[in-house]
């Protein structure tokens, strides 16, 4: 009997998000909804502000990704995995939504138009990945997961560790193996040289914002780069506060 003929693999776009689908640590913004919500102090969100600063100056270091880290699962032990779901799901309108960047989101969206898969590559927490996925129309999101026992309460642990560098790869090489998906001709953004396991694993890598490292990297290999200024989120934002007057 003649072979059953495979089916075609699918084609993906894949998006780093701090820096690359929003401006700055999505960590950051989440603390201060935390502060807001009392959860944090005002010398605790005065250490976030700091490294958001350097973080969008300088790019991310293994030293701040960890530190951010650190903070980020101290504002949630104790607390119910389904509480941390609803204040993703409370920060997004007032923290996230604003800081997007309209070009990479513009981007992201026209990938799904073509019929390509697009999924968020993060190491903020899973639930974050998720909802902005959600809200922007995207296939999914992948990101870094809380322990929780088994009445749900998130322990501050990790399962395992964040989804950065070569475990972002990893993640994206296992989405590939489930979903047909071809590497060789889908898409990765990113503005970090910590992603270069990810970027150098597509056919189509795209530096965005980039650090320094990955600027030089980018234009020795002839990769395309993008580049956003402030004023584009405040012109997206002054033109939605305009239309909701």
């Amino acid at each position: 009997m003649p072979e059953t003929p495979k089916e075609p693999k699918k084609e993906a776009a894949f998006f780093d998000l701090d820096n690359t689908l929003l401006r700055g640590s999505s960590s950051f913004l989440f603390g201060k909804a935390a502060f807001e919500r009392k959860i944090l102090g005002r010398r605790d969100i005065s250490r976030f502000a700091w490294q958001q600063f350097r973080f969008i100056w300088r790019g991310e270091s293994a030293k701040m990704i960890a530190s951010i880290e650190e903070k980020a699962l101290g504002l949630v032990v104790g607390h119910k995995a389904s509480e941390l779901s609803q204040m993703v799901i409370d920060v997004y309108p007032e923290f996230i939504a604003p800081k997007l960047w309209p070009e990479t989101v513009r981007i992201a969206q026209e990938h799904i138009a073509k019929g390509r898969e697009v999924w968020i590559l993060t190491a903020s927490p899973i639930e974050m990945a998720e909802h902005i996925a959600h809200q922007l129309g995207l296939t999914g999101g992948l990101g870094t997961l809380v322990a929780r026992d088994e009445n749900g309460i998130l322990t501050g642990e990790l399962t395992e560790r964040p989804l950065h560098g070569k475990r972002k790869l990893a993640a994206m090489k296992k989405l590939a193996k489930e979903r047909n998906l071809s590497l060789k001709r889908s898409f990765a953004y990113s503005d970090s040289a910590n992603d270069l396991p990810m970027l150098t694993h597509v056919g189509h890598p795209v530096a965005v914002n980039p650090d320094k490292t990955l600027e030089r990297y980018a234009k020795a290999a002839g990769w395309k780069i993008l580049d956003f200024k402030k004023r584009e989120i405040k012109k997206r934002n002054k033109a939605a506060k305009k239309a909701t007057e």
